[in-house]
């Protein structure tokens, strides 16, 4: 079956009290679960709901990955290094939440990452995440310096549940400030994990460990 680069035109658009049923997990036997649909909001939080989010390359279609093992930040292993405290400490940024969601999910497009060619982050994904900002479900958080935005993260929050999206810095450690703050301010309010989604070496130094989808799954629903 022949499908086209992004969100399928003739699939159906999904409202927020709408959900549809992916593949059952006991099928599941790569990271990509399902190829193809769209990026509207009932779409997304199904995804979501189930494990499960949108990551591809512009050329391709959507592709739905649930990545074994996965990589989370629970409360207990959060780590803020010597040099973090000694930033926040200090106040090198002003962090702010939702400020300017807008601003953060461009940043995260158009900043240029070692090894790769350029942005996952295309034009659907930063209108259908913008959207879900805009239903409450997607949020930001900035960190400025001298008044400028200097780096953000975004990400989607679902009951006790934070799926972290992506990040960037335009100065060193901004992203990191603004995620840290983030995760100790959702930790602070009940949130059971972030979710990173695949480890690196960024995530890993702030607490992010590997856990497999089997139990990432089990977490999820008793989150939800």
């Amino acid at each position: 079956m022949k499908f086209s680069p992004g969100p399928d035109p003739d699939f159906p658009r999904l409202g927020i009290r709408d959900r549809y049923q992916f593949p059952l997990p006991e099928t599941w036997t790569d990271n990509i679960i399902a190829i193809g649909g769209n990026l509207s909001p009932g779409m997304l939080l199904s995804a979501y709901e189930q494990g499960i989010f949108p990551w591809y390359n512009p050329e391709d279609p959507i592709l739905w990955q649930s990545p074994d093992p996965r990589c989370l930040i629970f409360p207990e292993s959060l780590h803020i290094s010597a040099t973090m405290q000694k930033i926040f400490k200090r106040g090198d940024f002003e962090i702010a939440f939702d400020r300017d969601f807008s601003a953060v999910i461009h940043g995260c497009a158009e900043t240029e990452r070692p090894g790769q060619d350029g942005t996952w982050i295309t034009h659907d994904i930063i209108e259908a995440y913008t959207e879900m900002h805009h239903l409450g479900w997607a949020h930001s958080a900035e960190a400025y310096h001298d008044g400028k935005l200097a780096g953000g993260c975004y990400g989607v929050h679902l009951g006790r549940a934070f799926f972290g999206e992506s990040m960037f810095s335009q100065k060193p450690n901004a992203s990191k400030a603004a995620f840290l703050a983030l995760a100790q301010t959702l930790f602070a309010n009940g949130t059971a994990f972030v979710d990173c989604q695949v480890p690196t070496p960024h995530l890993v130094s702030m607490g992010g460990q590997e856990i497999s989808r089997r139990e990432f799954l089990k977490l999820l629903r008793e989150s939800l």
